[in-house]
Parts: C-alpha cells; structure tokens; sequence
C-alpha cells in the first residue's frame, strides 16, 4: 500500500491524529507541571478570576479578557485567599494583586489548573492544523503538518502558559479556515462559523485586530484568482461560468461586514455587553482619556478618543490597545548582545531563524524549492496560508515590540500548513523524498527535547542549542522567569543555604515560596515592588543572576546596568539556561544605590520627604554617575522649598542624561527641563 491509500484510510487517519495529540497532552502536561511560573501569569490568572466573580474587567486590561477567563474557570471552586485591594496603577495592581493571589494560596495547584485549561487551546490549535491540511492539501499533509507541530519548540514553550500567544494563534487559524471553506461553498453557517472565530480572535489578543485587513487581501486575492481563471485549481473556464467581477465583489464585501459585525459581538459579549471596564464605584487608573492622551501621535490620540467618546467598543479593550500603542513606542530592543533604544525591523527574521527548529527550516527551503520547480500548484490554498504571513510578520516588523518570538507564534501555525503541504506534493510526486522528509520529522523531537523543560530558552544547533541563546536575545526568548525549581534543585544538590538572586521576576513572583533561601538583588522590576530589595555596596557568592536581568533593555547597556560586569565572566553553572551562578567577590554599587532609590520613593510616597532626600544622597554617592538620584534629589528639594539646591540636582541630572548612554536616558529630558526652568 503506497503512502497516498495508506493516509486516504479514515480510521487511519483518525489514529495517527489521536495518536499526536495525545503526545502533544503529554508534553504540555510535563512543561506545566515542571516550570515554575512565568512572568505574566499570576496576573493573568488573578484578572481572569476577578473577571469571573466581580465582573471587573479593569485589572490586567491590556490583554482581552478570553484566555484570561478560560484559565481561570477551574479555580472558581477553589477556596481562595484573595488579596489585599489596592489603589495603584491598574498595571501595578495586576502584578502585585496576581503574586499575592497566587501565592497566599497553593500556587502550584492553580497553576497547574489553570495552565492544562490554557493549553486546551493548544490542542484545538493543532486539530485545526490536521484538518485545515486534510482539506487544503491533503490528508498526509495533515499528518504531517500536525507531527512537525507537535514537537515545535515553539509552540511547547508557550502552549502550556497562561498567556494569549496560542490562544491568539488557535483563533486567528481558525478565522482563516472558516473564511476559506465560505470561499469554497458559501453558505450562511460557514459565515457564522468565521464570524465567531473572529469575535473569538479579538477576545484573545488585541493583535487580532490584523485579522480584518488578513480577510480584505484575501477576498481582493479571491476576485483576483476568479478573474483570471473563473475557478482556482481547475482549467480556465467561460467567463459566463461565474457571476460578473461586480457582483463577486459586492457579496464578498457584505460577507466582510457581516464577519466584522458578528466578531464585535462576540467581543463585546466576552465583556458581559458593558462598556465600563470595572464595576462602579471603581475607576481605571490612570482614566482612559487621561492614559489615551499620553500616546505620542496625535492620530492614534484621535481616532482611540473618539472610539472612546462613541463607545464603539468596551473601555477595557481601548484601554489595552492604547497600552500596546504606548509600549510600541517605549520599548527598547536586545539582538546578538547588543541594545537598540528602540524596536529594530529585522529582529523578527532573526529571531526566526534562531528560533526556529532545523527541521522546520529545511521543509521552509524545500518548499521554496518545490514552489521553484512548480511541484506545488496550489493557488487559492497557497494565498489563504501566505498571504496572512505577510501581513502579521509586516506588522510585527514595523511596530517595534522586539519581546519574543512568542509574537509571532501565528506565522508558525501557517507556515507549518503550508510546510506540511509542500512535503506531501513532493511525496506523492516521487515516493523518494518520503526518505527526506521523514527523517527530519524524526530530528525534531530529537532537536526539541534538548531544550527540555526549558523550551522558553530553545535555540536550534546552528546558534549552539538553547545554552547560548542569551548571547543573542532576552525576555521570553530564553528567561521568563520558568527555573525557580530548577533553582531549587541546584541549591539543595550543592547545599547552598545563603547566596544572592538577582532575579528577572523579582516583585511579580514571590521565589520564597518555592524555598530558594537567596536575598534579593535589586533590578528594574523589583523597583516597582512594595517591598525594598536590600543590597550591599559588595557582595560574596554564590551569586544567581537571570538571564534577561544581563541584558535588561529598561534600565540599559553598559555602565546604567548594575550586573553588567556579569556578563563578561564564565558562571559555575547555568540552571536551565536562564539563571547563571557565580562565585567569588563583587562589587555591585550601582545595585546598592537602587536599593536606597526604592526606599526613597516609598518614603516620598509616605510624604518623609527628608528622609526621601536622604536615601536619595546615598543612592547619589554609590552611584555618581547616574541620573535618577539626582532627579529625585531635587524633586525633593523643590518640596522642601530649597531652590538653588533643587537647581543644581536638576542640571546634574540633565547633564547625565545627555552625556551617559544618552540614546537610553532621552526619556528624562522632558522631564527634566521644565523642573530646571522652575528652580
């Protein structure tokens, strides 16, 4: 029996997806039961839950509340501690809210519950893989797209998170599918059907907002395809066969309207049909309008204000998409050891091709090879996989947030389609490249388990594997925060019982809870804490140090970054490739004078304003050449009434500003001049 009547066997074909996805469980279960949470989870999970029983849609809005509320779902049986409620920021109060309600609890059962009902989208995402190939390619291509999914690194690092990146990409899949069989047979179900997934997307991740202008190129590359043969796939056909360009065009575009006006109904169903984002008598802080005018560009200010003012759609889904305009233009970027102030184009092709497995990189340039050679004719099927590539990997290069590939998990699902079908055209074109293909399916898992459990900090073997992908990215490329018990296990194997933590998490996750008996080290998380990390000028190993706290883009390169010296020598060991340990003696000023520069903003806070100004001087002594104790310095000095010393603080820090790693401190300069000018 040949390949093609093997696959063409329903029950076959039945196995062999049973069969993948119950690995896919497996690996999904391990990695949720294995890794310690990551940095955006608890809160997450606190706001999915204080959705469910308060209705409050205000904490955590710069994520829809979808992924958020299904993680959440299996805690509502739980008795639970809840937190403290505060009156911060509502970002603030999302981080803290989300530690202490995960840790003033069994932080390790809720998360496990909540993770498994997150990754339930996982194993939606890859049926949909299996059966979107079946039907555009093939069933062999489904199996074989599923199989290369399975074992993605990728999709593994994220699938068993409480995050949106795979629920965005299961529903963006899913309208792209649905769209794509309404274009095959219309039908008012099939519209239905892409109209919900859509709702379903925009709940997920406000990037799903791309979705629209994915289903506008798609139907102009419809009346395109029909135009020039009058069927896709098939021989050119009498132009009677099909109804007048005109006509195609009007009934795509009220399928269009109707998908965009189902979708927003959906969207704003998942926020219980209420435009207000919390429950009265809570209030957002800052106020949209306030946080709206806060955008750099005057047209993203007027059409979110105006959006705002019509209540086209929920306070809380504005709230997140000016958040995601404001974090555009703010955040700065780390590629092959080097920081950009800024998002740089080509940091989502790199990460790529860093990230991506060799498997899947040799089927990317076999596909190619085989569009080449016109060994894979498939036109409409083709557009419908590549076409929405382009537009999100555009999108994503031209905004800036350079935080993951985790960002662009959705070109993998499409890709891995479209891969999947190249393989089995060629296969069925010549059964010889069955002795390809198949060994580099087998590779994968092989290439995959390296990584184990760590799948966060994967790199494929031609950048060195996973134990050298901190030289060349960050963030949720290598170190989200996953080896606190991976920690654990190095200390109690090597009886370390006093050691330092400069820890990439510290005041978002609460490491006591998992026994780490290190003290903390200051970082440019802990500093929004409420909870003062203590830190001498010198410190006596062991010292830890995170990975992303090495090349941590919001406190800079060089002399601004308090570990910098950590990343020119040899750690002792490297605890899932994202926590470094280090012996001997070191001198850490700069970390001592984040420490007092903490305490004196919990003191102005307090209105101690002299004792403010106090820690404030001692921060400046550490650490001479920095701006913010200066800045602080003399905000408290203009409190106190002493002008000329307020002055001389100002210009101190504004002259820092301009002079030290000045591409990363240009923020302070608007701040600065006005209160020079006062004083």
């Amino acid at each position: 029996m040949n390949s093609s009547a093997r696959w063409s066997n329903g029950r076959v074909q039945a196995l062999a997806c049973a069969v993948l996805l119950l690995l896919l469980l497996l690996q999904l279960a391990c990695t949720a039961r294995r890794n310690s949470v990551t940095f955006d989870e608890g809160d997450h999970i606190y706001a999915g839950y204080m959705a469910w029983k308060h209705g409050d849609f205000g904490i955590n809005p710069e994520h829809p509340p979808l992924v958020k509320a299904l993680a959440a779902l299996p805690l509502l049986g739980m008795r639970l501690q809840m937190p403290v409620p505060q009156d911060h920021n509502v970002k603030f109060d999302a981080f803290i809210g989300g530690r202490d309600f995960l840790f003033h609890n069994d932080a390790d059962t809720m998360l496990f519950r909540a993770r498994m009902a997150a990754a339930s989208l996982t194993l939606l995402l890859a049926l949909l893989v299996f059966l979107a190939g079946r039907e555009m390619f093939g069933a062999g291509a489904g199996i074989l797209a599923l199989a290369l999914l399975v074992f993605d690194p990728n999709l593994l690092a994220h699938g068993a998170l409480v995050t949106t990146d795979t629920g965005l990409s299961c529903f963006l899949l899913a309208s792209i599918y649905c769209f794509y069989r309404y274009i095959k047979s219309p039908g008012p179900w099939r519209l239905i059907h892409a109209g919900l997934a859509a709702g379903c997307a925009l709940a997920a991740k406000h990037t799903a907002i791309l979705l629209f202008p994915m289903l506008i190129l798609l139907a102009l590359c419809e009346l395109w395809l029909g135009s020039r043969s009058g069927r896709v796939n098939a021989p050119a056909m009498p132009s009677g066969s099909l109804p007048p360009l005109g006509t195609r065009a009007l009934r795509l575009a009220g399928a269009l309207i109707l998908i965009f006006g189902i979708s927003v109904g959906v969207l704003w169903g998942f926020y219980g049909f209420r435009y207000a984002a919390r429950p009265a008598p809570l209030q957002l802080k800052p106020q949209l309008s306030t946080f709206i005018q806060r955008l750099p560009h005057p047209t993203d200010v007027q059409l979110l204000a105006a959006a705002a003012d019509l209540r086209l759609l929920p306070e809380s889904y504005l709230y997140g998409l000016t958040d995601v305009r404001k974090v555009a233009d703010e955040r700065a970027s780390f590629l092959f050891g080097k920081m950009y102030p800024h998002g740089v184009w080509f940091y989502f092709p790199v990460a790529f091709y860093i990230k991506s497995s060799l498997t899947f990189l040799a089927l990317f340039l076999l596909a190619v090879c085989a569009f080449a050679a016109r060994k894979f004719p498939f036109g409409r099927e083709t557009l419908f996989l590549l076409a929405p590539c382009m537009v999100y990997l555009a999108a994503a290069m031209a905004a800036g947030i350079n935080m993951g590939i985790r960002h662009i998990l959705p070109l993998y699902v499409l890709l891995t389609i479209l891969l999947g079908g190249a393989a089995w055209s060629l296969i069925r074109c010549n059964r010889a490249w069955a002795y390809f293909v198949y060994p580099l399916l087998l590779f994968q898992p092989v290439s995959t388990a390296r990584a184990y459990p760590a799948y966060i900090a994967y790199a494929n073997e031609l950048w060195g594997g996973p134990s050298q992908t901190y030289k060349y990215l960050n963030e949720s490329n290598v170190d989200w925060a996953q080896q606190l018990k991976s920690t654990k296990r190095y200390l109690d194997q090597h009886g370390v019982k006093e050691c330092w933590f400069a820890y990439f998490a510290e005041g978002a996750i609460d490491y006591s809870y998992y026994g780490i008996p290190c003290r903390p080290l200051p970082t440019s998380n802990s500093l929004n804490s409420d909870e003062p990390a203590i830190a001498p000028a010198a410190i006596d190993g062991p010292v830890l140090i995170s990975a992303s706290v090495l090349s941590d883009t919001t406190i800079g390169p060089g002399v601004l970054n308090p570990y910098d010296q950590f990343r020119y020598l040899k750690p002792a060991a490297q605890i899932d490739y994202g926590v470094f340990v280090f012996e001997g003696h070191f001198e850490v000023p700069l970390a001592a004078s984040l420490r007092h520069l903490q305490r004196a903003e919990l003191l102005l806070e307090a209105s101690q304003v002299e004792a403010a100004l106090s820690e404030a001087q001692l921060a400046a002594a550490l650490a001479p050449n920095s701006v913010k104790p200066y800045a602080m310095m003399g905000f408290a000095y203009s409190i106190l009434k002493r002008p000329e010393e307020a002055h001389a603080a100002y210009q101190r820090a504004l002259t820092l500003a301009q002079t030290v790693e000045p591409e990363f401190q240009s923020y302070w300069i608007p701040f600065l001049q006005p209160r020079l000018a006062a004083n």
